[in-house]
């Protein structure tokens, strides 16, 4: 696979940000998965940690669709795992309030979450 463009990284990360807050799951596990490819094989597993609890996000909010309590405990559970921590600047995503609304949603306490980009990313590109 060949490196992302940024152009090519910001199109995937808007069309899966649309396709994850429109209930697209499966589609944005799909884009978000493309972005983590290319991260993984740069090698920058902080990062690339940060973007495979996304996409456990995105899987674990498509179990609780279909109603399987057991994959929206364990997918849900390492979604948040891989979502704690410390901030990345290298993440276009605002991950801190992500991370809240989706526990409450795994929990059953409300709405899915929405994925946003962060308001300092637009300023980087």
């Amino acid at each position: 696979m060949a490196p992302l463009s940024a152009a090519e990284r910001q199109a995937i990360l808007t069309r899966a940000r649309d396709l994850f807050n429109s209930g697209e799951y499966w589609l944005a596990h799909e884009a978000l998965e493309t972005v983590w490819r290319s991260i993984i094989r740069d090698g920058d597993d902080d990062v690339a940690r940060v973007w495979q609890g996304l996409i456990q996000a995105a899987a674990a909010l498509l179990h609780r669709e279909r109603g399987n309590r057991h994959g929206v405990a364990a997918v849900g559970g390492a979604a948040l795992e891989k979502l704690a921590g410390p901030l990345r600047p290298d993440v276009e995503f605002e991950i801190e309030g992500f991370r809240a609304q989706l526990a409450r949603a795994l929990a059953g306490e409300g709405d899915p979450p929405r994925l946003e980009f962060r308001t300092d990313a637009r300023e980087r590109h």
